[in-house]
């Protein structure tokens, strides 16, 4: 198989002539045995001018002879990549456990599953249809359901965002798999390839139970409104969990748990510290959602190419290095999306942002954050960061009036230290509504110090981010994991069959990251079993 690389070509190239273009640079007329486009991305630096820019896998019959006459200087044999093998066992042992239906919790039922395992998955919300109406009935009533929400439910807290699905982890046969399932529970098959791929809300929404009803089929069980009490130890060993669920709490016998419970299960770390599972607090990052026009990101992105229908909504991710010590950065973007109010806890005010596949609202928003760490927390136990969260939010919450409204503010008027008093060409999206208010009363000083640094520097680099009606809407507090849960290289805690995984436990950053962990961890118990057969 023969790797093309950096082939370029002009905006809206048709299948025809990037396959034409393929065998120019390859000097060759024969016939492709297979043609796999790897990866495709756009370059629109060059003013008035646009690119898609590909790599392209191809097979013919005499490569050897094709490799050995091509000029292009971007052209390698390569091996393709094994697909994911997972060995089928027999055995009559307890099922394994999974606490957690989020991306991590699904890939790790589903591999244990196609292993004939019969994986039985708990999650504490409720399925996909009845979460949706859940997080419908507060966004519109402002009535909280603190365990179906944007944070608990079927698909985690990545069923409602952007759906991001880069990674930084190395693509290998692990996120190979991810992507797959992906496509085969309905994703379209352009995720496979482009160099940003995105799913949005609505896909994913109808993804994620076409992958529960597959690990179904291969001899899995859900069981919702189910969530993790407590757990069972005995000589430092799990011997069985406590769970409650459908109106009692009983014990279940467990010898294989993966804890999949994500970056919000704040009762559940509070279980797991007091039961003595190792923890430590780690690193976040904590702030704001800044809202600008879609038109305006557009612009500043791809030029006068902007609206060009190749190139659809432009994102952009920043960060800066400031002279106090500390950095700012954008996260979780979301082209053409929206705000939403994203509590799992009464009395507390989180954002966060979200879109659907097609990105076509008003305003594009993204978190801009800055780091935070343990010289921040007040402590240095575990559970530092997840109260010093737990703070912020409440204030926040009280801030916006105690009912659920975020506080708000335009970005000329937090520069110049002054409440808004009236919205400019940029309005609020945010769903449970906004007050106006200083951002400076629900945010550490460091915080704000650090915003009103970044903002001017960030405009820089890409321009009009400091737009003066843009919305700065308080607060983000949830970018990662205030903790991580110890494991050893087997992906085992300490406590023996505990098995952390996922975002919860600190170990991943998104929706593919999580659903590798949650891969590479089913396959360590799998081989665990095969050893002990």
């Amino acid at each position: 198989m023969l790797r093309i690389s950096s082939l370029k070509l002009n905006l809206g190239a048709s299948a025809a002539q990037v396959r034409e273009e393929c065998r120019r640079v390859l000097q060759t007329t024969q016939p492709f045995k297979s043609f796999t486009v790897v990866k495709k991305a756009f370059d629109t630096r060059s003013r008035g001018h646009g690119y898609e820019i590909y790599t392209i896998d191809v097979e013919f019959e005499a490569e050897e002879q094709i490799l050995a006459a091509a000029t292009w200087p971007h052209v390698e044999k390569i091996k393709p990549l094994p697909p994911l093998s997972v060995p089928r066992l027999k055995t009559s042992g307890l099922r394994p456990l999974i606490v957690g239906s989020g991306p991590a919790g699904m890939l790790a039922g589903l591999i244990l599953a196609e292993a004939g395992l019969n994986p039985l998955i708990i999650e504490r919300g409720r399925p996909v249809a009845e979460r949706q109406r859940d997080v419908k009935d507060f966004w519109q009533n402002r009535k909280l359901n603190p365990e179906s929400n944007v944070q608990f439910g079927e698909g985690g807290a990545g069923t409602f965002s952007d759906g991001k699905l880069m990674t930084g982890i190395k693509k290998d046969a692990v996120t190979a798999k991810v992507f797959a399932e992906l496509v085969e529970a309905g994703a379209p098959e352009e995720i496979l390839w482009l160099s940003k791929p995105h799913l949005g809300t609505d896909k994913l929404a109808e993804i994620v139970p076409n992958i529960r009803k597959k690990i179904i089929s291969l001899g899995g069980e859900y069981r919702f409104e189910h969530k993790l009490e407590g757990l069972i130890v005995k000589n430092g060993r799990l011997t069985a969990v406590r769970i409650a669920g459908g109106g009692k709490t009983g014990e279940l016998p467990a010898e294989n748990v993966i804890l999949a419970i994500g970056h919000s299960a704040r009762d559940t770390f509070e279980m797991l510290f007091a039961a003595g599972v190792p923890l430590t607090a780690k690193p976040f990052s904590v702030g704001v959602r800044i809202e600008h026009p879609q038109e305006l990101i557009n612009r500043a992105v791809h030029h006068n190419l902007a609206g060009h229908p190749v190139l659809g909504a432009a994102d952009y991710k920043l960060s800066v290095h400031l002279p106090n010590g500390r950095s700012a950065y954008t996260f979780c973007m979301c082209p053409g999306g929206e705000v939403v109010a994203a509590a799992s806890e009464p009395g507390r005010l989180v954002t966060n942002g979200m879109s659907y596949y097609a990105r076509n609202k008003v305003n594009a928003n993204s978190a801009l954050l800055v780091g935070v760490d343990v010289r921040d927390f007040g402590d240095e136990t575990p559970l530092a960061g997840m109260y010093f969260q737990r703070r912020l939010e409440e204030m926040a919450f009280r801030t916006g009036g105690a009912g659920y409204k975020a506080p708000a503010q335009k970005v000329s008027d937090f520069l110049a230290h002054r409440p808004s008093s009236g919205w400019g060409s940029v309005k609020p999206s945010y769903s449970c509504g906004t007050a106006f208010a200083c951002l400076d009363d629900c945010l550490p000083d460091y915080v704000c110090k650090t915003l009103r640094l970044a903002l001017p520097e960030l405009d820089k680099k890409l321009h009009g981010f400091a737009f003066p009606d843009a919305v700065m809407t308080g607060v983000e507090t949830r970018s990662s994991s205030p903790l991580r849960m110890i494991r050893g290289e087997t992906g085992e805690s300490p406590l023996k069959g505990l098995y952390p995984c996922g975002e919860g436990a600190g170990y991943a950053g998104g929706i593919v990251s999580a659903a590798a962990d949650g891969v590479k961890t089913a396959l360590q118990i799998i081989k665990k079993l095969e050893s002990a057969a």
